[in-house]
């Protein structure tokens, strides 16, 4: 089974794309904990969406950290291009990724509904 180059260099992305904004750019203003969930690449490379999850209580820190990484996005893509050997590094366009606070949202209603079908089975 042939695998596509794109498919290859998701992965790539995605580690090196957390590995520059965390120890290379070293912006102050991303102080927030975040992850990079998932990278899609173009058939032809030429542009990559990078999902990105930011973890935080406090909705004004987490925006303002989501806003630093969309705005470092041509320098992490010159580091992507001092790093990786291609010919091409597609252009980066990020996007919050908010599956994780959906995912904890869905898991404590379940839990919810768990605890009053467990009290009213206690009751009877």
């Amino acid at each position: 089974m042939k695998v596509k180059r794109s498919d290859r260099l998701k992965g790539e992305l995605q580690k090196e794309i957390y590995d520059i904004i965390t120890k290379k750019l070293k912006n102050p203003n991303i102080t927030e904990m975040f992850s990079i969930t998932k990278t899609e690449v173009s058939g032809d490379l030429s542009h990559a969406k990078v999902y990105v999850s930011v973890f935080s209580a406090n909705a004004e820190r987490k925006k303002r950290t989501f806003d630093e990484i969309v705005a470092s996005a041509k320098t992490v893509r010159y580091e992507l291009a001092q790093r990786m050997r291609s010919r091409t590094v597609p252009e980066l366009h990020f996007i919050a990724d908010d599956s994780m606070e959906y995912g904890a949202k869905i898991d404590s209603l379940l839990k919810s509904v768990a605890k009053s079908e467990k009290r009213g089975e206690d009751e009877r």
